[in-house]
This record gives structure tokens, sequence and C-alpha cells, in this order.
């Protein structure tokens, strides 16, 4: 059977940003596939935000160019089919008035609007996120209350309301602790390979997730694409990019 060729999620080409004479990223270019499990390390202020922001439109390049589904990004209009989860989106006022399955309705507005009737299928649509984030008995408990970790599975679910067919999630675990992180990084696993939703991340817990990840972006102005993440100190310009935190990689390497 012949191979179906399909065109990259994202495509991205000669990115640059400047803003104030400062240059923020620098000659990116980058492809990001169906089915691929992604994560963006860097220093902080190397770009990994920024680049995130680009790819949703949020922030525009200097010069380059951005496709997404084979579409130019000013042209694309079908932006359900993107989940984001920003960074602190699980950092929420405890007096906040919504209900969990209030924040995870907001997932459906992206296709109907704020103003259109709830379907039968939206109802169904927003269940089906909440059971894959082990959040139903949550329904009806203020969002504001619950603990960092249940917050976290939460927008998560709120994203995945959509059907998108790529999850992009900013440093998510901040202020989450270590076993809800755990927790967390085996539901991103479970999503990739089960509902083959593409995940794209920002972390600062690479070691962690080390064995599992497909690729490895790193950002730091420029970008170095590791295809074997676990030969990472063997990418070009690794240790010169990144210093301390090649040497953290270095030491995660050498407890397997």
């Amino acid at each position: 059977m012949p191979m179906k060729f399909s065109v990259p999620i994202f495509s991205v080409r000669n990115l640059n940003f400047n803003i104030k004479g400062q240059k923020i990223l620098s000659n990116i270019s980058l492809d990001i596939l169906a089915s691929e499990y992604i994560a963006i390390i860097g220093p902080n202020g190397g770009g990994k935000t920024t680049l995130i922001r680009m790819l949703l439109g949020l922030d525009k390049p200097t010069t380059g160019e951005i496709k997404i589904f084979g579409k130019r990004l000013k042209d694309f209009k079908k932006w359900y089919k993107i989940g984001y989860v920003p960074q602190r989106a699980s950092h929420v006022d405890s007096a906040f008035p919504a209900t969990v399955l209030d924040i995870v309705k907001m997932g459906r507005t992206t296709q109907r609007g704020y103003f259109s009737s709830f379907s039968k299928e939206d109802k169904k649509l927003v269940h089906d996120a909440m059971q894959k984030m082990d959040v139903l008995d949550l329904a009806d408990k203020m969002v504001g209350i619950l603990s960092g970790g249940q917050r976290q599975r939460v927008m998560i679910a709120r994203a995945l309301a959509s059907k998108p067919e790529i999850l992009i999630l900013d440093e998510p675990n901040t202020g989450v602790d270590m076993l809800s992180q755990k927790n967390f990084y085996a539901l991103l696993k479970q999503l990739n390979k089960e509902d083959g939703i593409t995940i794209v991340f920002i972390t600062h817990d690479i070691g962690v997730i080390a064995d599992d990840i497909a690729k490895l972006f790193t950002i730091n102005q420029k970008a170095v694409i590791c295809n074997d993440p676990k030969q990472i100190l063997s990418c070009a310009d690794m240790s010169e990019l990144y210093g301390i935190e090649a040497h953290l990689l270095h030491n995660h390497k050498h407890e397997h």
C-alpha cells in the first residue's frame, strides 16, 4: 500500500522576530508533523513562548513564513483544530465564578461562537474531554478551589473539547506537584498514542520525559532540532547553545 503524503501541521521557514532592535528569534525553520510528540526546551528568554505565539498568530514575525495545514497563517481559519494551553493557565483566582463544566464548555465556543445553542454533539464532546482528563466528578465544583493538578487537567479538557488535531502547551507543569506531573505526562502520552493527537509542549522537566519524546526542539534565538532526544549531546551546537542545561541532560542520560 503506498504511503499517504500529508502536509505538515506547521511549516516554518526562515522565521525572524525582532522587537525594539533586539533579535528574539533568528532564522528558524522547522516542521511539526501529524502524530508527533515534541518537547521544546531552552533557556528563559530564549524565545520558546514567542515561537508558540507566532505559530498561533498571536505575534507577527518580522520576516519569514508560517503555514498551517498547508495554508499561509493569514488564510488559516480552522483554529478549532489547534488546542492551546497557555503558560500559567491553571493559575486561577480562588474567587473565579465558574464551575469546571463552565470552563470546559468554553472549548466549544471556538466553533459555535459564544451565543449559539449547545447541541447534543457539543455536550458529548465536553463529556468525553472531561472523562478523558478524569474531571467528570468535579463538574459542579468551582474551578478556583481545585488543586493545581486538577486545574491543569480541566484546562486540557477545555482544549480537547474542540476536538483538536494538535495540542500545544506552554510550561503546563508550573506550580504542579511531582505526582501530578508524572500523571500528566502519562495522560499526554495516552492522547498522543491512543487518540493520535500531535503534542507539542514547552518544558523545563526534560529529564522526566526524555525516554518518551520523539523529537526535541531547542530554542535559544536559533533552533536545533533533534530527532533522537536520547542522543541529545550529539546534536550540533547543543553544549554551546545551552551550557548548564546540556549538563543536566548529560546527567540524566548517565542515570540510565
